[in-house]
This record gives C-alpha cells, sequence and structure tokens, in this order.
C-alpha cells in the first residue's frame, strides 16, 4: 500500500491560492438570476391573481408590489431579466463556437455585466 502522509498537507491548498474567474462569477450569476426571475414573476402572478378576485385583496397585493420593498424587488427583476437575456446572448455566440479565448471569454464576461446595468438604467429611465 501507498505511503500516505495525510497529517502533514493542508486539505485544500487551492483554496488559498485559487482567484475566482469571471466566466465561472457570471455563470453562477446566471443560475441566481434564473432563479430570481421566478420569484419575480411568482410576485407578479400574484398581482394579476389579487385583481381578479377583488378590490380588497387587490389593493393589499398593490400596496405590496408598490411599496419601496416590492419596488426593489420589480427593480432587481429588470436587472435579472436583462443580465440573463444577455447572458443567454453569449452563450449562444459561445454554441457556435467563437469567443471562447479566455480573452474574448472576459470581455464578453464584461459586456454581460455592464450591459445589464446600462439596460436597467434605459428601462428605468423610460418606464
Amino acid at each position: 500500500m501507498a505511503d500516505v502522509n495525510r497529517g502533514n498537507r493542508p486539505l485544500s491548498p487551492h483554496l488559498q491560492i485559487y482567484r475566482p474567474q469571471l466566466t465561472a462569477i457570471t455563470s453562477i450569476l446566471t443560475r441566481i438570476t434564473g432563479n430570481a426571475l421566478i420569484v419575480g414573476a411568482l410576485l407578479v402572478v400574484w398581482w394579476f391573481i389579487a385583481a381578479a378576485k377583488g378590490p380588497e385583496y387587490f389593493a393589499l397585493a398593490n400596496g405590496v408590489i408598490t411599496s419601496w420593498f416590492g419596488d426593489l424587488v420589480l427593480l432587481g427583476s429588470v436587472w435579472a431579466l436583462w443580465y440573463h437575456a444577455l447572458a443567454g446572448i453569449r452563450h449562444l455566440i459561445w454554441d457556435t463556437g467563437r469567443g471562447l479565448e479566455i480573452g474574448t471569454a472576459e470581455k464578453l464576461g464584461w459586456a454581460v455585466i455592464i450591459g445589464s446595468f446600462a439596460l436597467t438604467a434605459l428601462t428605468v429611465v423610460v418606464l
């Protein structure tokens, strides 16, 4: 059997020296924004159901959605929608075999992040 000296070696040295890559962070954010969009969609569906139920229930739902917390959730949903859409376009580009070089992939990652914030600001200004 191999002589393995487990007592003197660190458990995970890569955790001390690893720097998260932009492509990994944007990939994780794509999954998070996808799930956040589900929560935002459920909030909007609740608002529609409340409108169909009656004026009292709608007043409650409308009060929640138009509060500062509701505005924050809806603003986050708009950003998540733009981010998720741009990340999807980036993946379509990658599916063609283009943009997979490290430098290009990082540029596309920054384009998704900056573009999502810019489009969110544009959406808020226009609407």
